[in-house]
C-alpha cells in the first residue's frame, strides 16, 4: 500500500471534518469530499433546530486545537447551539484553516468506492492495492486512489418511509409533495406551508418532538392549525423519555413539554398505529392502519428517522448486521432492541473495521438504523480510526469516553414490553471484548431474564427480592458509561 496516498473522507460534516483534523495531527493527508455546496450541508437542513447537547459535546478535541492555533475563540461550552450555529461558528472556521482548506472539495458527490482493479469477488493481493474512489463534481467524473477511506457521509439523504413495513405506505409515493421528511422550519421558511393547516406528524423520536413543539407554537399564533400525531407504540410512556432524569437536560425538558401538550389537548394522538395506506379524500389525506384511521389532514411530516445508503460501498467487503445495518461488532452496543437504557459502551476502530482493511463507516451512518447517536461518539470513533490507519493500534484500542444517559431504564416500562418479549433490565456489564458482549446480549445482564412467575427485571433482581431485599437496584440506578470499554449494569 502506498502510504503517500491520501485518506479519503466522505462527508464534510462535523465527524468528517474531525477525521480530517485527526489525520493532519497524525501527519497524514486527508481528502474530504462533500456532496453539498458547503461543509455542514446536512446540518444546514435543520439549521433552525437547537441541539440537545451543549457546545461542550459538539466540538472535537483535535479540531479545537487546530482552530486555537489561529486565534479561534470557542463559544460558551455550556450553551446549546442550533445546527446553524455549529456550521457557522465551528465547521466553516475549521474548514477555512490553511491546514484544511486545500484538502476539502465541495459539490463533490462520491458515487463508488472499490479496490483498484479488484471487484468484490477477487481475492488476490486484495489488501495490498489501494482504494479507488469515484466522485462527480461540476466538471464531471473523477477517480482518486486512497490508502484508506472514512465514510462519514451520514444518513440525511435516506429518510425512512412512513409505511410500518419499512417500505413506502400505499399512496405515499404519489403524495410526496404533501410530505416533508425530517424537520421542517415550521416557524421560519416553511411557516406558510403549515399555518392554518391540518398536519399529521408521524414518528416518536426527538425530531418529531421538535416538529410537534413548533407546530403547537404556530397553532397558538394562527387559528385553524390542527395537529395530529401518530406513533407505533401502544402508549406514550417510553416515547416521552427520561424527563427530569435525562442527563441531556434539553432533551428531557422537551419530552416533558410534549407530554403537557398532549395533556392540554393541543396534540391529538393515535397510539399503536401502524400506517400502511394513505388515501386522498374530498376532505383531505387520511392515514389508515390496523383498522384505524386518522382524521383528514392537509400535510404530513415524516419524522421517522433515517437509514444508511450503502450503495457506494457495494463493491467492498463490509460486515454489516442484517437488522440494524451497522458493523457487526458494534451492534450489541447500540441495537435499540437490546439497549433501552441508552448507554453506549465506548468503541472505536476494533468495532468499526471490516473484512476489507482500511474502510471505516463512522458517525451517524455507523449506527445504521439505530437512532441514538451523539456527536461525541463520532469524534471518539474517528480519533480511534485515524490512530489505526496511522498504525498506532495501542491508541486505537484505548477508547475512553463517558456519554450522557439517553433516557430511562427499560424496567420502568415493564408492562409495556410484556406483550413483546421479556428481556433483561439494562445493557451489558463490563466485558473485555465484543464477542463477550454478544454472549451477554443473548443471555441478558444480571443473570438473564427473570423467571416467568417473578415480579422482577432479571435473575439477580428476583434473587434479591426472594431474600427480602427491595431488588438489585438497577431500576433505580440506570447504567452509565464508565471506564474504558465498560458499562455498569447493576450496582
Amino acid at each position: 500500500m502506498n502510504l503517500a496516498l491520501p485518506v479519503v473522507v466522505i462527508g464534510g460534516g462535523p465527524v468528517g471534518l474531525a477525521a480530517a483534523a485527526h489525520l493532519i495531527e497524525r501527519g497524514l493527508t486527508p481528502l474530504v469530499l462533500e456532496a453539498g455546496d458547503s461543509v455542514g450541508a446536512g446540518m444546514l437542513r435543520w439549521a433552525h433546530v437547537r441541539m440537545f447537547s451543549p457546545w461542550e459535546f459538539a466540538i472535537d478535541r483535535a479540531a479545537a486545537a487546530l482552530l486555537a492555533k489561529h486565534g479561534w475563540i470557542a463559544p460558551d461550552l455550556a450553551q446549546f447551539p442550533s445546527g446553524g450555529d455549529v456550521v457557522e461558528r465551528y465547521l466553516k472556521p475549521l474548514a477555512s484553516l490553511p491546514a484544511l482548506l486545500p484538502h476539502i472539495r465541495t459539490q463533490a458527490r462520491v458515487t463508488f468506492v472499490t479496490k483498484q482493479r479488484r471487484d468484490r469477488m477477487k481475492d488476490t493481493q486484495r489488501n495490498d492495492v489501494p482504494f479507488l474512489v469515484r466522485y462527480v463534481d461540476r466538471v464531471g467524473e473523477h477517480e482518486v486512489l486512497a490508502q484508506a477511506v472514512i465514510d462519514a457521509s451520514g444518513t440525511i439523504d435516506s429518510p425512512n418511509p412512513i409505511g410500518a413495513s419499512g417500505v413506502p405506505a400505499i399512496g405515499e409515493s404519489a403524495l410526496r409533495d404533501r410530505i416533508f421528511y425530517g424537520m421542517p422550519d415550521v416557524l421560519g421558511i416553511h411557516r406558510e406551508r403549515y399555518a392554518g393547516k391540518r398536519v399529521l406528524v408521524v414518528g416518536s423520536g426527538h425530531s418529531a418532538f421538535n416538529v410537534l413543539n413548533d407546530l403547537a407554537r404556530l397553532a397558538r399564533q394562527v387559528p385553524g392549525t390542527r395537529i395530529e400525531w401518530a406513533v407505533r407504540r401502544p402508549s406514550l410512556r417510553r416515547v416521552l423519555g427520561g424527563g427530569e432524569h435525562d442527563q441531556l437536560k434539553e432533551r428531557g425538558r422537551l419530552g416533558l413539554t410534549i407530554g403537557k401538550l398532549v395533556e392540554d389537548g393541543m396534540l391529538q394522538v393515535t397510539t399503536d398505529f401502524h400506517l400502511d395506506r394513505l388515501e386522498i379524500t374530498g376532505d383531505g389525506i387520511v392515514a389508515h392502519g390496523d383498522g384505524k384511521q386518522t382524521r383528514p389532514v392537509d400535510e404530513i411530516v415524516a419524522s421517522t428517522g433515517f437509514r444508511p445508503d450503502l450503495g457506494i460501498l457495494s463493491e467492498l467487503r463490509i460486515a454489516l448486521d442484517p437488522g440494524t445495518q451497522a458493523p457487526v461488532a458494534l451492534v450489541p452496543l447500540i441495537d435499540p432492541n437490546l439497549h433501552s437504557c441508552g448507554s453506549v459502551r465506548p468503541h472505536g476502530a476494533e468495532e468499526l473495521k471490516h473484512p476489507d482493511a482500511g474502510i471505516y463507516i463512522v458517525g451517524m451512518k455507523s449506527y445504521g438504523r439505530a437512532p441514538t447517536f451523539l456527536l461525541l461518539t463520532g469524534y471518539e470513533q474517528v480519533r480511534s480510526v485515524v490512530a489505526a490507519i496511522a498504525g498506532d493500534w495501542e491508541a486505537a484500542r484505548r477508547v475512553e469516553l463517558v456519554l450522557p444517559e439517553t433516557g430511562v431504564c427499560v424496567t420502568q416500562f415493564a408492562e409495556e414490553d410484556a406483550a413483546e418479549t421479556k428481556s433483561s433490565c439494562c445493557g451489558p456489564a463490563p466485558v473485555a471484548n465484543a464477542s463477550a458482549v454478544e454472549s451477554q446480549a443473548a443471555g441478558g445482564c444480571c443473570g438473564g431474564p427473570a423467571p416467568d412467575d417473578a415480579d422482577a427485571c432479571c435473575v439477580r433482581d428476583a434473587q434479591a427480592k426472594a431474600e427480602g431485599e427491595s431488588g438489585c437496584g438497577c431500576a433505580s440506578e440506570p447504567a452509565v458509561a464508565v471506564e474504558s470499554r465498560a458499562v455498569a449494569c447493576c450496582k
